[in-house]
């Protein structure tokens, strides 16, 4: 099958990596208008409409000993961080967040460490260090990125990150046998009611007082059915060819996009930046250089 050969996996990784990195700059714009929460749920809601003609075709596919799995795929891998990266874009720019999104492969091996009997090496060990100490860095340069000061909206991407590494590893552990079709559409199945319920409790008022408003709805809407929905599709029929480590290495990319748009945009990326999201790489390039040992049976 043609998702099996190298070439093509490489070819997904890069769509990939030029959708979730201009999706940063898609949140900045949608946030113009619509406040954090509404943004996030309106991407979910969105997302999952577009997905809704597969998903109810999909229902047949759906097993019970497969719902747990599909529900920590769709709130866990999806639902929850899109609410924290809207709410940590309200603070930091959108540069800066796609640098922090590539410690998703750092902690993709740490839940498979600890929750699936993944072993790795000491050079991964060496890559795990580099890349907590590169975060590390990125979040204590703060605002006007002087060292010294914490930037604490850059937690919410670094939980983000760790619930992405959850949502991966528990994908490929559990739903290898579904394809990423089925898993993306059932899983947003079960996040859509609860965005669209939890959006209708929020006040439009002040979005509409913007007369841009129309145009950051496009944004959003950008997001949540290429940055969303065809991109999990991607990404999900990704990690059942390959491992969870080498899917999530799609963050080696992204902050290269994310930073192109940031700078066209006006934010200011200064070598103290390009020098911890470097360490962050050099790390996630530690970690992902040999292949991880299959899960012990």
């Amino acid at each position: 099958m043609i998702w099996e050969k190298r070439w093509f996996q490489f070819a997904i990784l890069m769509i990939l990596a030029f959708i979730w990195g201009s999706s940063f700059i898609l949140m900045k714009i949608g946030l113009k208008s619509f406040s954090s929460d509404q943004a996030g749920a309106l991407r979910i809601l969105l997302a999952s409409l577009v997905l809704l003609p597969i998903s109810l075709k999909q229902l047949k596919n759906l097993r019970r000993k497969d719902l747990p799995s599909l529900l920590i795929a769709g709130f866990i891998g999806s639902f929850f961080p899109a609410f924290l990266f809207m709410i940590a874009e309200t603070r930091i720019d959108s540069s800066l967040a796609g640098m922090l999104n590539s410690l998703t492969p750092v902690f993709t091996l740490i839940v498979g460490f600890l929750f699936h009997k993944t072993v790795f090496r000491w050079l991964q060990v060496l890559g795990l260090s580099l890349g907590l100490a590169g975060a590390t860095g990125l979040i204590l340069s703060g605002d006007g990125f002087h060292l010294g000061t914490v930037n604490n909206y850059a937690f919410y991407i670094v939980l983000a990150t760790c619930f992405y590494a959850v949502s991966i590893n528990q994908i490929k552990s559990k739903l290898s046998h579904l394809t990423g079709i089925q898993i993306t559409s059932l899983s947003f199945l079960f996040i859509g009611p609860v965005a669209l319920v939890y959006l209708l409790t929020t006040n439009f008022a002040p979005v509409v007082a913007n007369p841009a408003w129309p145009v950051h709805l496009l944004a959003l809407a950008a997001l949540g059915i290429v940055g969303t929905a065809l991109a999990m599709l991607l990404m999900n029929s990704l990690i059942r060819y390959s491992s969870a480590v080498a899917a999530s290495s799609v963050t080696y990319i992204i902050p290269v996009f994310a930073i192109m748009w940031g700078v066209l945009d006006g934010e200011k990326v200064t070598l103290l930046h390009l020098g911890f999201m470097s360490i962050i790489l050099a790390g996630v390039y530690l970690i992902s250089r040999r292949r991880i040992i299959q899960p012990v049976t």
